[in-house]
């Protein structure tokens, strides 16, 4: 299975990000990924990853939008089309979209089908550009209180109505888990919906093989459900990053 470092976390010690693509390229991994891209030199960057011959997964759409909020979508659609041209410079074919913080006193039943609208109205856009983009549940009991969609089968739910092979989910272990989701009970028939994962222990979000997560298993439910993309490194090194990566694909189990 193919490894992809998030460099927003991942070597940290370096001052720059082009720093952090050769580190990863020396440390054995396959791709690399980050966050945001408006406050990064983008040519710089594009420089690292041909030196490196390393692939960029993906990275986030600016603005990100609040997509339950229907007042913030034309801004998101402007966001998704500013941002194609950045990942086809960069050659990422991956954008993260996130769902927003939930509206108070707005039932959740009129925040999903903002949702499913906002995605409808971009998967279009992203066709055009050769782009998946990426909707992520996070975990509301610790890293993003307030989060509106924090379950694994309710982004699932929402990437089937939405029914567009340009708008997938991506599955964070690391915050399945947080909900007290195991992956061997969500993700069976769901692999094909998924088109990107992330990785981190629970708890700490440090690297795998530092928590309670049974890595094995879930890389295992990941096979058995069809998945064949990356595994994204979303962790915070307990030492240094080299030091987290020893060993890590045994401990994955991949």
């Amino acid at each position: 299975m193919r490894l992809s470092g998030c460099i927003e976390m991942l070597f940290t010690e370096l001052p720059d990000f082009p720093a952090r693509i050769h580190a990863a390229k020396e440390a054995g991994l396959d791709a690399v990924e980050f966050w945001r891209w408006r406050d990064k030199d983008i040519d710089a960057i594009a420089i690292a990853l041909e030196e490196t011959d390393l692939p960029l997964t993906c990275f986030s759409v600016e603005p990100a939008g609040r997509l339950v909020d229907p007042a913030t979508h034309r801004a998101f659609l402007r966001g998704v089309g500013e941002t194609i041209p950045t990942a086809r410079l960069l050659g990422a074919d991956k954008l993260i979209v996130l769902a927003g913080d939930e509206l108070p006193g707005v039932p959740a039943a009129a925040q999903r089908k903002a949702i499913i609208d906002a995605l409808r109205l971009a998967a279009p856009i992203a066709a055009d550009g050769g782009i998946t983009l990426l909707l992520e549940p996070l975990n509301t009991r610790l890293d993003h209180v307030g989060y509106f969609l924090d379950r694994t089968l309710d982004g699932l739910s929402i990437i089937e109505e939405v029914d567009h092979p340009s708008v997938r989910l991506i599955y964070d272990i690391y915050h399945s888990c947080m909900m007290d989701e195991l992956p061997a009970a969500i993700l069976p028939g769901h692999g094909p919906l998924i088109a990107h994962v992330h990785a981190a222990d629970r708890p700490g979000r440090h690297e795998p093989g530092s928590g309670t997560i049974d890595w094995p298993a879930a890389v295992a439910a990941l096979n058995a459900c069809g998945y064949e993309g990356a595994i994204g490194l979303e962790f915070r090194p307990t030492g240094t990053t080299l030091a987290a990566l020893q060993g890590l694909r045994g401990r994955l189990g991949a």
